[in-house]
């Protein structure tokens, strides 16, 4: 029987895979982007040590995953597109890591089941309230729906923004990456306003460029 990747049981949020991101994102990533293009993370204190939050970055590469979640230092389950899941060894490593799948043109009952669960777990949510890649600066596009959830599971929103992490600036031992970690969103019932707040935080973080 065919698995859906959209569904995902809050036990699978494992000490197992725990220490699989840990490897993977901090000993692995982590080490390298700080050897090879002086990796910086600012304002770490900013994360809460417990409980359920969202992580909402802006999403300049393919690998930004793995470095908010060595620079947060928390357990973090990312929603990702679900037709990652189509190819073997991508649906293999995004499984072992927790992320769990998304339909982008429709949101599944699947879906909205596995982040409620989340909620019981120690890890916290990852999204890209864009959804796809964009230019460092881009804020265009942003959907809704991490608000929305923010609303919905009442927690908070922290924002954290990547930059020179795109392709061209990076320039092995010559180029300096960041991650700037902001101070958490309070949720509220007004969606518009956290997605307000969010992306100008974002702007911020990010020194400005738009």
């Amino acid at each position: 029987m065919k698995r859906d990747y959209q569904k995902r049981n809050p036990k699978e949020y494992n000490n197992f895979r725990g220490w699989l991101q840990w490897i993977t994102c901090t000993l692995v990533y982590g080490t390298y982007f700080r050897i090879a293009y002086n990796l910086k993370v600012e304002g770490r204190e900013n994360v809460p040590k417990k409980g359920f939050c969202i992580i909402a970055s802006n999403h300049t590469s393919a690998i930004d995953p793995f470095l908010i979640i060595h620079a947060v230092q928390r357990h973090v389950a990312y929603m990702a597109k679900v037709e990652l899941f189509k190819n073997r060894v991508a649906r293999f490593f995004l499984d072992m890591l927790g992320a769990f799948a998304v339909d982008r043109a429709k949101l599944s009952v699947s879906t909205i089941k596995t982040v409620l669960g989340l909620k019981q777990t120690n890890w916290c949510l990852g999204i890209f309230p864009q959804g796809t890649r964009e230019k460092e600066g881009n804020l265009d596009n942003v959907n809704k729906g991490f608000a929305s959830f923010a609303k919905t599971l009442k927690c908070d929103i922290l924002p954290v923004a990547i930059t020179g992490m795109t392709k061209d600036q990076r320039k092995i031992f010559k180029s300096q990456m960041k991650v700037k970690i902001g101070k958490p969103i309070p949720y509220n019932d007004n969606i518009e306003e956290m997605i307000s707040i969010w992306s100008k935080t974002i702007v911020e973080l990010s020194e400005g460029k738009r």
